[in-house]
């Protein structure tokens, strides 16, 4: 692993967006949100996921310069088709738009069709925080997990966010995938040719395995629990309300039909909707009550919470949001570590748009 300078990563990754043709705004607004999953911990979703976008551009599966456009609206709530958009684009413009409704109305919620992977889902909450409201992300995904009791792929890794602001305190911040992990982790593993823990995948027939490459194999994801026995039916419907939220209400693809993110498996021949889906919601704290009397309380319940009594040997009890923030911390001040594979990928996008990498490393 080799640590480099967060800035100089963030400048290339919108080189390389405004390369493909994005927008200036949007190609900023992209990278940063890769810039950001790095910074947070969260490598599965940050600058290795760079080439990924660019092939999928190469296929004509995504739209580097979108029209969206509001298909459907009330004074709380809109469908957003994304135009085939990157969805780490489409994703924050829904949530602003939620957010401007929530100013009118208390709360806003819009559901996107026609985009594509979105990043990180605490991303596009967390801007919700800047306005005293709490955040709401949540997208359906590649089919790669399977329902409980099944060994068919028909849900993605589905993922939900939730922000909520504090006073003193950092914001209370949820990012999670609704599976045992993300699928980005198993290509960690793969790329330092290491096993997966049993309970995170399946294969084909079904059965336990720990090999990190199962899914190309034919194998499948388990839902957040595992097996039935450790709660994987609650992590099923978990993965099935996003992809309702995310896809049904919006008329996007939905279950086996989700275009897959990577370039190597083609969309499926029939579909039942457009693109991928998202659901993005923002809530006006003081549509309740009083926001900064909401916002001492919460300052109360997160200091409650970290001065749990821990077990014996273990570390102080954790905050939502707390291992990403300081993971951000330490990586804005020491670099974000890159495997040698990672930076080889980068280093031949950089030549395919005549674009150096040079691999600074934090000093």
């Amino acid at each position: 692993m080799i640590n480099l300078d967060s800035n100089y990563l963030l400048d290339f990754t919108y080189r390389i967006f405004k390369s493909i043709g994005c927008p200036d705004n949007q190609a900023k607004v992209a990278a940063d949100c890769l810039n950001q999953a790095d910074l947070r911990g969260v490598d599965s979703h940050g600058v290795a996921r760079l080439s990924g976008y660019v092939r999928l551009w190469e296929l004509k599966r995504l739209n580097a310069t979108p029209e969206m456009k509001i298909i459907h609206e009330t004074p709380s709530t809109a469908v957003l088709d994304g135009d085939l958009g990157l969805g780490l684009v489409t994703a924050p413009h829904a949530m602003n738009i939620a957010i401007e409704k929530a100013k009118i109305a208390g709360t806003g919620w819009v559901a996107v069709q026609n985009s594509n992977h979105y990043g990180i889902a605490g991303y596009h909450s967390m801007l919700a925080l800047d306005h005293d409201m709490i955040g709401i992300s949540m997208t359906n995904a590649s089919p790669l997990v399977a329902p409980t009791f099944s060994k068919s792929r028909f849900l993605g890794t589905n993922p939900i966010a939730v922000a909520i602001p504090a006073l003193n305190e950092p914001p209370f911040v949820i990012d999670m995938a609704t599976t045992t992990v993300a699928n980005g982790k198993l290509e960690v593993l793969q790329r330092k040719g290491e096993d997966a823990p049993l309970g995170w995948t399946q294969d084909k027939d079904g059965n336990p395995t720990t090999d990190a490459f199962s899914l190309r194999n034919g194998g499948s994801m388990l839902p957040l629990g595992g097996d039935r026995e450790h709660g994987g039916h609650k992590g099923y419907c978990l993965g099935a309300m996003v992809d309702i939220f995310s896809a049904v209400l919006s008329g996007a693809n939905y279950g086996p039909w989700v275009p897959p993110f990577v370039a190597f498996l083609e969309p499926p021949a029939n579909h039942v909707g457009s693109g991928i889906g998202h659901f993005l919601g923002a809530i006006r704290v003081d549509a309740f009550r009083p926001a900064t009397e909401f916002k001492e309380h919460m300052d109360n319940w997160i200091k409650t919470f970290r001065n749990a009594e821990p077990i014996a040997g273990q570390q102080r009890v954790l905050i939502p949001g707390d291992p990403e923030r300081i993971l951000t911390i330490e990586r804005t001040k020491n670099g974000i570590p890159l495997h040698e594979q990672v930076i080889d990928d980068l280093q031949k996008l950089g030549k395919k748009f005549g674009l150096v990498f040079d691999c600074p490393q934090k000093q």
